[in-house]
């Protein structure tokens, strides 16, 4: 089937577009243009949040409505807890809280979440941080369930099976692991601890998780010292290298936005790091930006892809690969 779609359409499937959620309809023209996926953005979702997605997700072609993708950890991560109901941060479920209480906890923000039309949750946070936070020093304190590994994957686990069993897609992050990372990458540059460190303790909690079956990660972008020097996000080392040949991962992999100032200074626009970042291994690129920029910084994107893909810079088939793992995460049927 992917072998009939253009270069275009292909391309626009990978993009996940942010839009704010009393704005909904901004996006429309992205959407039916094929864009895979909107995230939401705010603090108090509107009462007719649902009926909107509901006519955003009729717009788009094929029949392949967009995953409807929002940040809903708990604590003081929640875009829409007006609608689903308030949830502790990670570290206070783990803290108070059994894996089959942190499930059934889950299984009910799913339900909530599905009922309004989420179809994706970037959660649950795998990262070991035991530290204050989030803050500009760190990105993650207490949106970590645990710094122990085995406290943190049970929960972490536990949080992802409650939404699966909602219909929604849970995402595991940041890969290969934020805790102690020196900054927080939408800020600044920053680095995770040394890979030897991450590969005996961070990593852990993701390597369990793919063992698991959990169907998405999100990459991270820091740089990896010891393993790459570029933002997780765009490095074949980190995503092609460890997180599918190595851990075997075979599901849908996201990037962190690609907005992020780590990435900006490292020399990458969005369409650029965009297109490096499927090169490296990712399926879907995310990326966050004012409202009247949206459509120009989409197609620019998407212009990027297209002609990385016309000069041979990025190939065809990892760009059907890419959307293959899309829309097996959707269960959209894949045979002509």
């Amino acid at each position: 089937m992917l072998a009939t779609w253009s270069v275009r359409r292909l391309a626009e499937q990978t993009l996940v577009i942010p839009v704010d959620e009393d704005e909904v309809g901004s996006v429309a023209p992205e959407v039916a243009a094929g864009a895979g996926g909107v995230l939401l953005f705010g603090a108090h979702a509107p009462a007719g949040l649902a009926s909107s997605l509901a006519r955003l997700a009729r717009g788009a072609p094929g029949g392949i409505p967009p995953f409807v993708t929002v940040d809903e950890e708990g604590g003081t991560v929640q875009r829409m807890a007006n609608l689903v109901g308030r949830i502790p941060s990670a570290r206070q479920m783990a803290a108070t809280m059994t894996p089959a209480e942190i499930q059934r906890l889950a299984l009910r923000l799913g339900r909530r979440m599905k009922a309004v039309g989420v179809t994706m949750d970037l959660a649950p946070v795998l990262d070991l941080d035991g530290g204050q936070g989030p803050s500009a020093a760190n990105p993650v304190g207490t949106r970590s369930f645990s710094p122990i590994e085995q406290t943190a994957s049970a929960a972490g686990l536990a949080f992802a099976a409650g939404l699966r069993a909602a219909g929604v897609v849970p995402v595991a992050k940041h890969f290969p692991g934020l805790g102690g990372a020196s900054g927080n990458t939408d800020l600044r540059p920053a680095a995770t601890l040394p890979w030897r460190s991450l590969q005996a303790n961070g990593l852990l909690p993701f390597a369990a998780a793919v063992r698991a079956g959990v169907p998405a990660v999100m990459v991270a972008n820091a740089t990896v010292p010891g393993l790459t020097n570029l933002p997780a996000s765009i490095s074949p080392a980190v995503i092609t290298g460890v997180l599918r040949n190595r851990l075997g991962f075979a599901g849908l992999v996201l990037t962190d936005s690609l907005s992020a100032v780590a990435l900006g200074a490292a020399g990458y626009s969005v369409p650029r790091a965009s297109v490096a970042a499927l090169r490296a291994g990712a399926d879907m690129v995310v990326f966050n930006a004012d409202e009247d920029r949206v459509p120009s910084l989409t197609r620019q994107t998407v212009q990027a892809i297209v002609a990385a893909v016309g000069s041979g810079a990025l190939p065809r088939s990892r760009l059907e690969n890419a959307v293959w793992h899309i829309l097996n995460a959707k269960q959209v049927d894949l045979c002509p």
